[in-house]
């Protein structure tokens, strides 16, 4: 008994000697976790042991970058242009992590396959968007324009879609375990075959909305609102 609380002691203090660190750059982060041992979070964090602030204010000083414990404030990524990310995308770039595009306006453009896990895409207008199989992995596209955008096959897991227009957008087989779809509108939209377990789903509107074949085992909703669904 005396060895295991020993062992779970010993493990407590190795994760409060753990600090967390944000860079205002992804490929800041991901030079900087190499130099000091880290462990790159694969967006713009950094897990160190025993945090030595001379050693990371010079790394920081060698890639340019600023940064922060995490809580302590929030190191916010450059916003991204809209101009930026079709120009990358069209040389063949797909990984667009932790990317500041809020307020843009992509109306049809083609995204397909792109990931923007974790991105800042709230007040965003990608209406008739292509982001099939697109990784929207925990980003935030609270009060976004999505109507009639192709989200088919996409990883929309943890999504913030708070009060999202989803009009007519294609849903098909999407992956939306534990999504914020709170107020969203999902008039017309398709959902067949989507996993939206966990999800939150009150106050949604589905009316003629497809939820054929959709996952919603432990999802939040409002029952009389699914009743203008076709299921």
């Amino acid at each position: 008994m005396k060895n295991i609380i020993l062992i779970t002691l010993d493990r407590c203090l190795k994760r409060q000697k753990q600090s967390i660190l944000l860079f205002d750059s992804i490929a800041a982060a991901s030079d900087i976790a190499l130099m000091l041992n880290g462990q790159w979070d694969g967006c713009n964090g950094v897990v160190i042991d025993q945090c030595d602030e001379v050693a990371v204010n010079t790394a920081a000083k060698l890639s340019e970058a600023t940064w922060c414990y995490q809580g302590a404030a929030k190191a916010v990524l450059a916003r991204l242009t809209t101009d930026e990310l079709l120009r990358r995308y069209a040389l063949g770039e797909r990984n667009f992590i932790n990317a500041n595009l809020r307020y843009a306006v992509l109306t049809s453009m083609k995204l397909n396959q792109v990931n923007l896990s974790y991105a800042k895409l709230s007040w965003a207008v990608l209406n008739e968007a292509d982001l099939s199989q697109a990784d929207l992995t925990a980003a935030d596209l609270s009060e976004t324009n999505l109507s009639g955008a192709d989200l088919r096959g996409a990883e929309i897991v943890r999504t913030n879609l708070t009060q999202a227009n989803l009009q007519q957008a294609n849903l098909r087989g999407a992956n939306l375990t534990r999504a914020n779809l709170s107020e969203v509108n999902l008039t017309h939209a398709d959902l067949t075959g989507a996993n939206l377990a966990l999800a939150d789903l009150r106050g949604a509107k589905f009316h003629f909305c497809n939820l054929s074949g959709a996952n919603l085992t432990g999802a939040k909703f409002i029952e009389t609102d699914l009743a203008f669904a076709s299921q």
